[in-house]
């Protein structure tokens, strides 16, 4: 990968390797251009809603197989052009009111990146038949979380990432790491169950989380013991 990429884009770019290509919300193109070079795709879209980005990546996209197009979201892709897609960068309802706008023109791969609510993420590929094929956290000054998303040939096919999992709480906080030791994401279960104690009443949203943290923790736990 460039070197110009930060952990969060790496992440991202490790997960694609295709014909062409679709970004958006590219801004300065940085990852489309690292995957151009690198030969991990043959051709790029960038798609752009406003206009200092869309010059932004015009300029950084010059002379590469690539095109900029200024529109919103998945409006200005065509079904079946791209053969996957990124979005980075974004609140999650954003993402996912992009991937619902258009849902015949979401390619077979989606990779996505999000600093919050990835649950979120996770129900819309859960619901619309998209199978979570690996999710990962890079961790720095902020933590974001890159999820990878494959349609399956046979439609009728359950996810088997939920297979031998709580759904619920694996949609909270993804079914991969709780069937794995990780001592960053036992930590992280610590400070959230730790915040919501401090308050004397939960919305039925806040309670219905906490008690998925605390009923994940004590699956830890009692795994950790076997």
């Amino acid at each position: 990968m460039s070197k110009s990429l930060d952990a969060r884009l790496a992440a991202v770019a490790k997960r694609i390797f295709c014909t062409t290509h679709a970004d958006i919300g590219s801004d300065h193109a940085s990852l489309l251009v690292s995957l151009l070079r690198t030969g991990r795709i043959g051709y790029a879209i960038a798609v752009e809603n406003k206009q200092l980005p869309f010059e932004n990546s015009v300029r950084a996209l010059k002379g590469l197989a690539a095109e900029v197009r200024f529109g919103d979201g998945l409006d200005v892709i065509n079904t079946q052009e791209a053969d996957s897609l990124s979005i980075c960068g974004m609140g999650a309802e954003s993402i996912r009111g992009i991937l619902l706008a258009y849902p015949k023109r979401v390619p077979e791969r989606v990779v996505i990146e999000v600093s919050e609510k990835a649950e979120v993420i996770r129900r819309w590929g859960y619901e619309h038949g998209f199978h979570l094929a690996s999710e990962e956290k890079t961790f720095g000054r902020r933590f974001f979380t890159i999820l990878c998303f494959q349609r399956p040939v046979d439609s009728q096919q359950r996810d088997p990432a939920y297979e031998n999992v709580d759904l619920d709480s694996a949609l909270a906080f993804g079914p991969f790491v709780l069937c794995r030791k990780d001592r960053q994401f036992d930590l992280q279960l610590q400070h959230e169950e730790a915040w919501w104690r401090k308050f004397d009443r939960l919305s039925p949203e806040a309670s219905h989380r906490l008690g998925l943290i605390r009923k994940v923790m004590d699956a830890r736990r009692v795994r950790s013991l076997l």
